[in-house]
Formats: structure tokens, sequence, C-alpha cells
């Protein structure tokens, strides 16, 4: 398709404003599936890496994820180059102010230099720059992200178009001077020995380039905090935005959890080329000084020289539940969204509402069906499914609590479930399609061999077997059946002459996970499979739900505002009961 990217700057294509830091819990398996889709965020993670890490290793494969901190100007670079050089996509720098719709259909958008551009389907990836307003103590000012200018008309363009906006706020930390740390009062955090990446069919080495470091907030730190919570503007009355309650200022914190004596700090480098660090989880919008004497109270801080301060930024976004599960608006063709508008927070989350929204905004000029992720398929579908069904009352954040179906979600099986469908839309390109059948293949010929091969009673083998402590083999045993033994891992197979020495260490962890968990996997599969018949019936767009004898008011008003696409969904909207659904699946049985 033509496209066009409109920017308020060029220079802030891909911009990480908080953290320079991609995945994390349940958003890692975000980037997975982005990247199984044929989506770019993986690679340019893996392209800018300085350090990576597994987080939740202790915990089992579900809720795994990776968390890759990158390099902030490096990152932008690699997207920016990405869309440069993307065939029939044109980058603007213009400021669009209108939206113009006639007969509730896009025809076109109107920029501030004055062009005209006609199309047929338009996609808001506003961010957080409607109406921006930054806050910092007493201090508050019009402004985006980083010092980029806000948007104001477009905001009023949506609103006479019908669309419903409300205020959300988010912030960040201070960034200080490499200069000024302490490192030898903290906590060493490096990354992992072996680096898995995010992309399926990464073909560049990946390095550990920098350390990270925790320290701790205290009783002095928290007591600074409280003392002066009159002039946080949060607290002060003066934002009236929501804020994301997964991801509270360190104000909240101490508020929230006044029994904990102290709150870790995550010192993160912002990049190689820059002594800039990044306080994660220290996040405040309280007045300047304030911020630097709480900083200050900090061990490895106590020096520490702001480069730039924490602030937070309220903007306008809108109420996810006015959107299909294709984010296309009802009631308004061809016109889509994505990202912090749609009232959630995070680079992933972002990215994957983009994707989506750019695949289906092609597809309905095209003519061809709608892509619907059902929940079971991803968490990607998970998101869209919980904004459009359920909405949100603060900024959405993605957990891996958010999923029925986790343990089939993970991070290391994302290719298997989305590969196809990335490579069915066009975006996921032959060459890496090819190369996700032949790993596919190769993880299922090994474990073949595991359910074939029979392990004789060797010297050695049950001499490993007695290390880690569990019962040795005396007439042989399947490797199949030693690897599900919680105690052995594939590694020790590999110590024994029993494994494939010629499998990548992800391919080994991959069939590793697929032999312990397979009774559990299946149990969820199962699961999947009842309720995919509710996803399978739907529903006309136009029912007129207060004509069907037997819903109950709440939820024929709720049905006609949501109007879900299937009975899967209807079930999910808030107001709707069983004796509801049942009542719908009389009337589509009685109406064919």
């Amino acid at each position: 398709m033509k496209t066009a990217v409109f920017c308020l700057s060029l220079d802030t294509i891909a911009n990480l404003p908080c953290n320079p830091s991609i995945g994390g819990s349940a958003k890692g398996q975000l980037v997975s599936e982005i990247d199984a889709l044929g989506g770019e965020m993986g690679r340019a993670a893996d392209a800018c890496l300085i350090q990576s890490r597994t987080l939740n290793q202790g915990k089992g494969a579900a809720v795994q994820a990776l968390r890759a901190q990158c390099d902030k100007m490096a990152y932008h670079i690699y997207m920016k180059q990405a869309l440069e050089s993307q065939k029939n996509l044109d980058i603007k720098q213009d400021e669009v102010l209108e939206i113009i719709i006639e007969e509730n259909i896009v025809k076109g958008v109107k920029t501030r230099l004055g062009f005209f551009y006609e199309t047929r389907a338009a996609v808001i990836a506003s961010g957080t720059y409607l109406d921006a307003k930054i806050h910092v103590g007493d201090a508050f000012f019009s402004s985006g992200a980083d010092g980029v200018l806000p948007a104001f008309a477009l905001g009023k363009s949506l609103t006479a178009a019908g669309v419903k906006l409300r205020r959300f706020k988010t912030g960040t930390p201070a960034r200080i001077n490499r200069r000024s740390i302490d490192f030898s009062k903290m906590q060493e955090q490096g990354g992992d020995k072996i680096i898995t990446p995010f992309s399926f069919d990464c073909g560049i080495e990946l390095q550990n380039k920098v350390l990270c470091h925790i320290t701790y907030t205290n009783p002095k730190t928290h007591s600074l905090i409280l003392d002066n919570l009159h002039r946080s503007p949060m607290y002060g009355g003066k934002i009236h935005g929501r804020g994301p309650r997964n991801c509270p200022s360190i104000e909240d914190k101490i508020v929230r959890f006044a029994d904990k004596e102290r709150h870790q700090i995550f010192v993160e480098p912002m990049g190689l080329n820059t002594d800039e660090f990044y306080l994660q989880g220290l996040s405040s919008s309280l007045p300047a000084e304030i911020q630097e004497k709480l900083i200050h109270t900090i061990n490895g801080l106590e020096n520490a020289e702001i480069m730039r301060h924490g602030y937070a930024i309220e903007y306008d976004c809108c109420d996810p539940l006015c959107l299909f599960a294709t984010l296309e608006f009802k009631g308004i063709s061809g016109l889509f969204s994505a990202g912090q508008f749609n009232s959630t927070s995070g680079y992933e989350e972002a990215a994957a509402q983009g994707l989506v929204a750019g695949i289906n905004a092609a597809r309905k000029v095209e003519g061809k069906q709608q892509l619907i992720l059902p929940r079971s398929s991803s968490y990607i579908g998970t998101l869209i499914d919980d904004l459009a069904t359920k909405g949100c009352n603060e900024p959405y954040r993605m957990m891996t609590s958010r999923s029925e179906y986790r343990l089939i979600l993970r991070q290391d099986n994302a290719p298997e479930r989305l590969a196809e469908q990335g490579f069915e839309t066009g975006l996921l390109s032959k060459e890496r399609y090819e190369f996700f059948l032949e790993t596919k293949a190769k993880i299922q010929n090994e474990i073949k061999r595991l359910r074939k091969t029979t392990a004789k009673p060797t010297e050695e083998l049950n001499k490993i077997l007695a290390e880690k402590q569990t019962a040795p083999i005396i007439t042989g045993a399947k490797l199949f059946e030693l690897l599900k033994r919680p105690q052995i891992s594939y590694d020790d197979l590999l110590k024994a002459g029993l494994g494939d020495e010629e499998l990548p260490p992800k391919l080994q962890s991959k069939i590793q996970i697929e032999v312990k968990y397979e009774g559990y996997i299946k149990l969820q599969n199962e699961q999947v499979k009842k309720t995919a018949g509710l996803e399978d019936k739907k529903l006309p767009a136009d029912l007129d739900y207060k004509t069907i004898k037997g819903l109950s008011f709440e939820a024929a008003d709720k049905l006609s505002l949501h109007k879900p696409l299937n009975i899967g969904q209807a079930g999910r909207i808030s107001g709707v009961n069983p004796a509801d659904i049942a009542v719908l699946l009389v009337w589509l049985t009685a109406n064919k």
C-alpha cells in the first residue's frame, strides 16, 4: 500500500522517552509475537542491545521473559532507517491538524503546512502528545516528551467527529551523569551468560556491553517524600489524569506501600555513547529541588548530578471501548488507532497495536478480511480483546496474569503460534518463514527421537542422576521420560552423551519446556478448544439487542454499546451474565 507516516519531528522517530529498554514481564512475549508476525521491534532491540536478561528464571516457563537494555540513540537511528528504506512509505515532518470525515467515512487529512492528503484509511498513533502538559512540582507547561511540541488541533478534530477523549497521565524519573555515581555502594547486575534474542532468526552475535546496578531507597528518602507530598502535583490536585497503577511514581509507592522500608532502584545506562543514566523505579513529579534532595539520600547517589529532572505528563486519549477488535473506530469507517492513544502504556503494547492497526487499515482498503487475533493465540490478542471488550480506567499495561492461556503463550513459542499468519499477511518474508519451518522441523524431530530412544543404565548416566538427586535407572528408560523429571535438564542429557550437541541452546530450551510441560500444555489446549466454539458463533453487526426477549436491560444496553463480534466476546463484557449468553445462543439457533 502507498503509505505516509506523519511525525511532529523526524528526530523523535522511535524515541524511547522513558527507559531505553525493550521487553520485560509479558512485554517480552509481546515483542516476540510482533517479531513472529513480521514486525520490526524485536530485530531493532537485538541490533541495539547493550545488556540482556531473562526475568523470572526461578519461576515457571509461562512467566519468564526477555528484557533488553538498548542504546537509545542507536534504536532511534535503526528504526528511522528501517522506515526510510521501506518501499511505498513516505515520511513527513508535519502535523496533522484534521482528519476529514464525510458521512462517517475517512476521506483524507489536512496538515499544518497546508497540505491535503487523500486517503481511505488512517491510523492515529499520537502517543502522549495530544494537548500534552508537563508537570514538575508547581511548574507546568505545554510540551510533549523530551521537549517536543504537543499537538492541539487533532484532538479538536476528533472531538468534532464524535470521538470522546479523556485525560490520562504517565511519568518518568530523573537522568543523572555517570561521573557523579558511586557504583561501589551498589549491587552489580550483569546480563545473561547465554543471550536469547527477541528475533527468532537473529543472525548477529549478541553481547552484554554494560553493567547495570541496583540500589535502594531508605527511611530518609521516604521521610523527605512524605514531608513534601503536598508539593506533588498529583497529590496537590493539579493533575487530573489517571496514572498507571502498575507503574507508580515513587510518591505513590511510599504512600501505597507504607510498610516497606525500602524500594529497589535500578541504575541503567542510556547508551554506549552517552554518560546519562536512568533511575528505574524513581519516577517523580516532585519539585526539581526536592528531586535532587531525595536522590542524594540514596546510597551511591549522594553526589548525583541531575541532567534531566523527572516529570509527569498529562495527555488526551480515547476510550478503547469505542473500537472494534480490529482497532477501527465504531461508526467511522477507515479510522484506526493504536498505542497510548488507546489508553495503554508501554512501548511494547503500542507496537503490538500499531502492527494490528496497520495490517487492518491495509486490508480494509484492499477489501480483505480483517485480522482479529483470539486471546488463545497471543498476548496481542489478549491485549486488544481486553481493551475493546472490557475497557480500562487507567493506562493499561500487559501482565502475564491477564492471560488465562499463559502456559501456551510463552515467549519461546511465538513463531509456532503466529509465523504462518505473518507470512500470509505478507509481512514475514519467504526467507524468514522458511527458516521458521526448518527450525520447527528440528524441534519436532528431536522430540520424536527423545520418545523413541532408550537410555541404557550406564554407570556414567546413573552417576549424573544421583548427583541430581533422582532415582537411577535399572532396565533402561526413554530419554523423553528422563527429561520429564523435574531434576533433569537437556544439559544433563548432553553430559551423558544422549543429547544433540548441534542444536543451539535456544532450541534445547524450547524442547525441554515442551517435554516437561507436556501434560499441562495438553490440558490448556483442550480448554482452548472448548472456548473456541463460542468465538466462532458470530453476532450480526446490526443486531438490535433490545428486541431479544429474555435479555436483561443492562445486558441489552451493554451489547448495543459494544457491538461484540461473537458470543465469546459478548460473554467478556461487564454486565453480561451467563443467563444472557444462554438467551443469545437460543436466539442464534432460532434465527439460524
